[in-house]
């Protein structure tokens, strides 16, 4: 139990955690602005007109401001990779939260939406609540024109700008988010680079969107306590602030207004939230621009596998690849502002100096539907083999081939092949049965699982790794994901 319980640890714990305080982070900071315009002196008469949707508007509000800055950080790449590859910033799991950057852009951006959807209903709500409460009394407070303005045909209030930003903001809103689905960018990737690519328009609108100042807060708290009495008010209005105050004072004297009440919008906010990621963000692609014409890129060879599997031969001068990198390729036939990640490995991983790596074993498991894939790497692994027996390691690496096509009898004949065709397997690996044999073969250590592929095998693999079964070895689970 102790060792599944480190497991879970090692693979969800820190994931959990971040969650738990981005889920905290939301909640303190609806809550603290839902109860600052629920109580405090300077919002009294607003909130006495608006009610609950100043309360809940300005809340929601700042919920999407902390997650329209969020969700700007996964967007930068570069310092992502950098912390990713630095062993001296960050410890193994910190790297492998990084990994997670992407499932965190799309969580903050789920967020927006349902926020947005809250945030707009809430001001709706108020924009009526303006009309029906209009107050005589306290015209600097007033948005509507006249009493009843939004059942009457003219409906033109002093929310025009807010209003139409807002619409727009909505709008960009909705198209970024429904090209976002999953159908959508299968069947046409095209439409999701380009809508996504409107988040420089949302931001643009969103910094200028609080410009109206349709919502005032009371300026003179000191000299016109909230509630107090002012001679030049109306009857009803001073009999009901009077109510009020003595249920609130229990019995104690009425306090008389010094001065008229002084209203003011609240100065913008939002550039506060998100000028300092948007700025990193600007910084991060102006270093893309710098480093993609720093040096040229020869391309040696094009070669199309089977699967529609497409390797590239590149040659640049100064450039060292790194376990797991990915780099992301402009295809100009396709869209000149597209790019498609391609996974980097050189004509010898591993085998140029494998004494540097702390891997004490190597089990590489492929599973592929046409014999054919098998050739992709199958010169690779043959050298990778033979080095290893020259090295008197013939047991640090461990491949199992299988085809998962099981209609005719299928083989490698090739003699030069030899090493694969020895291991192939016709059918799909039992995975509860490899785990088992691995963590017999390894007791009490630590064993990092790599995943790349389907959906299905990835999820299949995650669960075996947090079951552990029936062993004392801990196993780490890593997917590979380009963000």
């Amino acid at each position: 139990m102790s060792v599944a319980l480190k497991s879970w640890r090692a693979n969800e714990g820190p994931k959990h955690l971040i969650t738990m305080v981005w889920i905290a982070a939301n909640v303190f900071l609806f809550w603290k602005t839902f109860m600052v315009y629920f109580s405090e002196a300077q919002y009294y008469y607003l909130h006495k007109m608006l009610g609950l949707g100043l309360c809940i508007s300005r809340a929601s509000a700042s919920v999407l401001n902390f997650n329209c800055s969020l969700v700007l950080l996964p967007m930068c790449r570069s310092l992502l990779t950098f912390l990713r590859g630095s062993q001296r910033v960050t410890g193994r799991r910190v790297r492998r939260l990084l990994d997670k950057s992407k499932t965190f852009h799309v969580a903050c951006g789920v967020t927006i939406c349902i926020f947005s959807v809250v945030h707009v209903s809430a001001h709706l709500v108020n924009m009526v609540s303006f009309s029906v409460r209009y107050s005589e009394d306290f015209p600097g407070l007033n948005v509507a024109q006249y009493r009843g303005q939004v059942t009457h045909t003219d409906t033109h209030m002093d929310i025009f700008f807010p209003g139409v930003t807002g619409v727009l903001l909505v709008l960009v809103l909705f198209l970024m988010f429904t090209a976002s689905s999953y159908c959508i960018r299968v069947s046409s990737y095209e439409i999701f680079w380009y809508t996504h690519n409107l988040f420089i328009v949302f931001y643009v609108i969103l910094m200028v969107h609080v410009a109206g100042g349709a919502l005032k807060y009371q300026s003179n708290v000191e000299t016109h306590p909230p509630g107090c009495v002012q001679n030049n008010l109306s009857s009803w209005t001073n009999h009901r602030a009077a109510g009020e105050k003595g249920t609130e004072s229990s019995g104690a004297p009425q306090t008389v207004c010094q001065e008229e009440a002084r209203f003011q919008p609240h100065f913008p906010q939002t550039w506060l939230w998100v000028s300092a990621p948007l700025c990193l963000y600007c910084a991060e692609r102006f270093y893309r621009f710098i480093r993609s014409s720093a040096a040229p890129v020869t391309i040696v060879s094009v070669i199309s596998h089977p699967c529609s599997v497409v390797e590239l031969r590149m040659l640049k001068s100064g450039f060292k690849p790194h376990p797991g990198q990915y780099i992301l390729l402009n295809c100009p036939s396709v869209s000149s502002f597209e790019n498609h990640p391609f996974t980097l490995t050189t004509v010898s991983p591993f085998v140029d100096d494998w004494r540097q790596y702390k891997l004490k074993r190597l089990y590489f498991v492929w599973v592929c539907r046409d014999l054919q894939s098998f050739y992709w790497f199958a010169d690779l692994l043959c050298g990778l083999h033979e080095r290893l027996w020259r090295d008197n390691r013939p047991d640090y690496l461990n491949v199992q081939l299988y085809l998962s096509n099981t209609q005719g009898l299928q083989s490698i004949s090739e003699e030069r092949y030899r090493f694969l065709s020895s291991r192939l397997r016709i059918g799909r690996p039992k995975w509860k049965l490899i785990f088992q044999e691995i963590g017999r073969a390894n007791q009490l250590k630590r064993v990092g699982v790599f995943c790349c592929g389907p959906k299905g095998i990835s999820k299949a693999l995650h669960t075996l790794c947090n079951s552990n079964p029936h062993t004392e070895t801990a196993f780490e689970y890593n997917k590979e994901s380009f963000s």
